[in-house]
């Protein structure tokens, strides 16, 4: 039997048996992110099966996220997400590169700002001290990602400042410049983007982020960098490695 066939004998419902088919065709590389998969109909033809089996298969692949309809248009292969790891202290780009992807940015701003009261306050700094802010778009095979937004002290600032920022990976500059980061307390919570911010990340209004807050600290226990990254929650999630 080809594994392409589906088997009545099996004891599992046909529905699944397509899914499973549709999952390994999409894991193969046979339908490739972003192109539209056949037709109800033509799948239909296919397995010879009616058309509540095939829309049930479809429906958990979109539930699952390996599958998107567009209106008018059909169904089509979804990208797959970014994984973070809430276990590693690693910046954008290093994930994006471990994904087999290629990392770059679209600076918005950078610039020293000395009226941040919250963010000196978490860096440890005093009121009034220059902070430099960076506001930049993330994207993974030119595919915008976050919205990233750090502030740094004016020792750091000034050694990033001098360097490409739609570019620069931080933590490798400030590891050339012997400044490592030891840990970092992160927070995420869900919210919706505002216009100005699905417009730069290419969604709908309101539609659901992920905010990442993160307070990172040098080898000496001095926090170093603020960060606060909205990320797409369609094109990226976190996995959490739990034991017991």
């Amino acid at each position: 039997m080809s594994i392409n066939e589906l088997d009545p004998n099996k004891g599992e419902s046909l529905y699944l048996q397509v899914k499973d088919i549709l999952i390994k065709r999409i894991q193969g590389g046979v339908w490739k992110p972003g192109t539209l998969i056949p037709t109800e109909q033509e799948l239909i033809k296919e397995f010879d099966v009616s058309r509540t089996t095939i829309r049930q298969a479809i429906s958990i692949l979109v539930q699952n996220g390996l599958l998107e309809k567009k209106q008018g248009k059909g169904t089509i292969v979804k990208a797959p997400a970014l994984v973070g790891n809430l276990g590693k202290l690693k910046g954008f780009a290093e994930e994006v590169i471990e994904k087999g992807k290629i990392p770059h940015s679209r600076l918005i701003r950078a610039e020293f700002k000395d009226n941040l009261y919250y963010e000196n306050s978490m860096l440890g700094l005093n009121e009034g001290d220059p902070i430099l802010l960076i506001e930049r778009v993330r994207f993974a095979d030119n595919v915008p990602i976050a919205l990233e937004r750090t502030c740094w002290p004016k020792e750091i600032g000034e050694i990033l400042i001098q360097h490409d920022l739609n570019q620069v990976n931080y933590y490798e500059i400030l590891e050339k410049h012997n400044i490592f980061l030891k840990r970092a307390n992160e927070k995420i919570v869900a919210i919706n983007a505002t216009v100005d911010e699905a417009d730069s990340l290419g969604i709908r209004p309101s539609e659901a982020l992920l905010e990442m807050t993160r307070l990172s600290y040098g080898i000496d226990d001095h926090p170093i960098e603020y960060a606060k990254t909205k990320y797409r929650s369609d094109k990226y999630h976190y996995n959490i490695e739990l034991e017991r």
